[in-house]
């Protein structure tokens, strides 16, 4: 989707153009896509919204859209309920659910889900999904009730005021924590995935040990910013991929003296071992800072437990 900065719009802010540019998109929306490197300005990831732009410039709007020509149908899914009100519900999406509708994929999903159980959602952008996890990523998200809420805690998350953490289970063993800030964008050659790039957005992961076995290393990941799939690219450019993560070279069962037993669950974990654990924000409506966390799924747990009785027989 591609425009060109006409006349009477040059010296204004480049987020400001671009809601004129493309209408059919929200502001908070098209602020994220920047974030995210998804608009392009004369060739190149742009670099900031508050940027002034130019007579002529081009901006060329590469974000993945849903498509628009269909109806997004309640559907009645079992959702996890952790918490709602009248504004705002924390959801605990499990692995393989996908967050909402696309070209591949127009129902079953978890916008489905929302638009049945909470049907005030309908009159909400993507019916209140203001963040979302991988497909194959548990754990919690927020989702917003009312518009006003909506608008709220996209801005939230834009000025990097909510705090996400999450549980990485990566192949590798890791001495301490530690902090990643390397840039992020869209893969040169591989259009379904990201990369570290000089021409990315920046990108920043906290990361801390909180348990290590001998070949792999559970750790506690905090976002400061949200660019796609940012943990699992950052832990695999420094060569820790995520297990289970086939995408980013996660699949592998890699040590000396591992049991077959261990070696077989590792090559058999059907996603990426990461889990959204916990979610602290401010509420659009009182203020009052919210506070949530839950333990990864069965499956997660199985697979640690196996890497505890194995560092047992073989520490």
């Amino acid at each position: 989707m591609v425009e060109t900065v006409p006349a009477e719009l040059a010296g204004q802010r480049l987020d400001a153009v671009a809601a004129k540019l493309f209408p059919d998109h929200s502001r908070s929306r098209l602020k994220t896509w920047i974030d995210e490197g998804s608009l392009w300005l004369n060739g190149a990831p742009a670099a900031r919204g508050r940027d002034p732009v130019k007579e002529g410039d081009v901006l060329d709007l590469r974000a993945e859209i849903p498509e628009a020509n269909y109806d997004i149908l309640p559907q009645n899914l079992p959702l996890d309920v952790v918490y709602a009100d009248e504004s705002l519900a924390i959801i605990r999406k499990p692995a393989g659910l996908t967050v909402h509708p696309g070209a591949g994929q127009r129902d079953n999903t978890l916008q489905n889900a929302l638009l049945y159980h909470f049907p005030q959602t309908s009159l909400v952008p993507r019916a209140g999904i203001v963040h979302r996890l991988d497909k194959d990523t548990s754990g919690l998200l927020v989702v917003a009730l009312t518009v006003t809420a909506h608008t709220y805690l996209a801005d939230l998350i834009a000025s990097r005021d909510v705090s996400r953490e999450y549980d990485a289970l990566i192949t590798g063993t890791i001495v301490a924590g530690s902090t990643i800030d390397l840039p992020i964008g869209r893969h040169p050659r591989d259009r379904l995935k990201m990369a570290v790039s000089n021409a990315g957005r920046r990108a920043v992961t906290h990361y801390r040990v909180q348990e290590r076995f001998k070949h792999h290393t559970l750790l506690r990941v905090k976002l400061e910013t949200g660019r796609t799939h940012q943990i699992r690219v950052h832990l695999s450019h420094l060569k820790w991929p995520i297990v289970g993560d086939q995408l980013y070279g996660g699949r592998v069962a890699r040590g000396v003296g591992m049991s077959l037993k261990l070696r077989e669950a590792l090559m058999a974990f059907p996603r990426q071992a990461l889990h959204a654990r916990a979610l602290e924000l401010e509420h659009p409506v009182t203020g009052e800072l919210l506070s949530f966390a839950n333990e990864p799924p069965a499956d997660f747990q199985a697979l640690l437990q196996l890497l505890r009785d194995e560092q047992k027989l073989n520490p």
